[in-house]
């Protein structure tokens, strides 16, 4: 059965690094796609507009490339069937006879669901260039020397009342520190928990092994609290008496999709009050709720017992490395220095982009384009599901990036080694299991921001294909 980019969404991975011409490596890696039989005789490819808008580049790029192909037999173009990989383009070489594969098949997988990353391929280019502009012609001579280790105040000004208005964040410019990223801002925290004689941070019974990591890194142990269907159990937080402090995903906990429900949040602002600890509160995608508006940060609650850490790394894009930290006026001078004495963790030419990117609306414009986009994934994921297969739960709320797909007990590794053999990344829930976590439960976490338009099809396909 040939595979037809419309209703397959086979993923092209092309490689363009280190081509002379766009063109001319765009050329290159369908000609090596079709040789290698990646890409097999009649398989329909995407049309010249959606490969340009997935890659970044021209159409009239795409096209050329297309045409030249054409006329050197590679692919086929017709009329009203598109452009697809010509018959026999290249011979295959036989297989040769080996025994029984045992494992799957290495190299990178045709499609991607895992979680973590928004869809690159929407990232707002022309808008972010024209905002790269009015900010460098604005900028003062002070923004190309070493800056304030606080990060850009043009930034952390238009920060204070963007989080007020669409985080309910009390955020003064002066207790805003830009940072790399939340990693580079939980590194810091880290260093300010242990030398104020902290010496264990609770943390999530379900969350990525990276922030743990930085906190055992930093000399701190990470007890774990029990998490349920209202979230993490914070009235447990009294009775972990080493513990000085508690990182938390409220508005949409990382990896289950469940929100802390509003007495467990007023469970850990209790505790932080009658002890004296601190909240570090991940609000990663807060913004991004689908069934209502989005819950407020839990800073608003108590803004000297919180440190609130957000990112553009959801909303954007991972690869800007822009993260900020609203800390309580008592831990300013700890978290700036523990950052340096100066600005070197994020260019101040983007920050200054960012600030301008807010001030204008198109931050906004952005958000609420990715709502409607990232709602009609889930959706489209939901339905698939229900009727392809009908006896997996979706669990968590409608929001975030990925979701959560319930498993019957003692499928869970068998599902990811099925989706390995279909060329599927995945990621099982136990992934994200802390080591004394009691709830056993299985899973996968869909990422379902991941995909391009072009592969996101495909990528569904397959998932379908490897459910229990």
């Amino acid at each position: 059965m040939k595979d037809d980019w419309a209703t397959f969404g086979a993923d092209l991975h092309l490689d363009l690094t280190g081509a002379s011409g766009l063109r001319t490596g765009l050329m290159d890696a369908l000609r090596e796609a079709a040789r290698s039989g990646r890409l097999a005789p009649g398989t329909r490819l995407p049309s010249s507009r959606t490969l340009a808008a997935d890659l970044g580049i021209a159409r009239n790029t795409v096209a050329d490339a297309y045409a030249e192909l054409v006329a050197e037999g590679w692919l086929t173009a017709r009329q009203g069937s598109g452009t697809r990989v010509a018959q026999r383009a290249a011979p295959r070489p036989p297989a040769p006879a080996a025994a029984p594969r045992t494992r799957p098949p290495r190299g990178r997988p045709a499609h991607s669901l895992m979680p973590g990353s928004p869809d690159l391929a929407t990232f707002p280019r022309a808008a972010w260039l024209r905002a790269a502009r009015r900010a460098v012609t604005r900028a003062p001579h002070d923004a190309f020397g070493y800056g304030d280790p606080r990060g850009r105040v043009e930034l952390r000004t238009v920060l204070a009342g963007y989080l007020a208005r669409a985080r309910g964040v009390y955020a003064d410019p002066e207790r805003i520190v830009v940072c790399a990223g939340f990693v580079h801002g939980l590194m810091m925290l880290g260093k300010v928990l242990r030398a104020r004689r902290v010496r264990e941070v609770a943390v999530e019974s379900y969350g990525l092994d990276l922030h743990s990591g930085l906190l055992t890194d930093a000399g701190l142990r990470i007890p774990c609290l029990p998490l349920d269907g209202l979230g993490s159990e914070t009235r447990a937080l009294p009775g972990m008496r080493g513990a000085g402090a508690v990182l938390l995903t409220p508005a949409h906990q990382f990896p289950t999709g469940v929100p802390l429900h509003p007495d467990r949040r007023a469970a850990a602002v209790d505790w932080a009050r009658s002890t004296g600890g601190l909240i570090l509160e991940d609000d990663y995608d807060g913004e991004f709720r689908y069934d209502r508006q989005p819950v407020g940060a839990l800073q608003g609650l108590d803004p000297e017992r919180v440190v609130y850490l957000g990112t553009a790394s959801k909303s954007l894009a991972p690869g800007l490395r822009l993260g900020w930290m609203v800390v309580p006026e008592s831990l300013v001078g700890e978290v700036t220095e523990a950052k340096g004495w100066s600005d070197w963790s994020s260019s101040a030419l983007e920050q200054l982009t960012l600030a301008e990117f807010i001030e204008s609306g198109a931050y906004d414009r952005h958000v609420r384009a990715m709502r409607l986009r990232y709602r009609s994934r889930r959706d489209q994921l939901v339905a698939a599901l229900a009727e392809r297969a009908p006896g997996i739960r979706v669990t968590g709320i409608a929001a975030g990036l990925h979701a959560v797909l319930e498993l019957p007990r003692g499928t869970e590794a068998e599902a990811i080694r099925s989706a390995a053999w279909q060329g599927l990344a995945v990621q099982g829930l136990s992934f994200f299991r802390h080591p004394d976590a009691e709830d056993r439960r299985e899973a996968l976490v869909i990422g379902y921001a991941t995909p391009t338009d072009s592969a996101w099809t495909g990528a569904l396909d397959a998932l379908c294909r490897i459910l229990p």
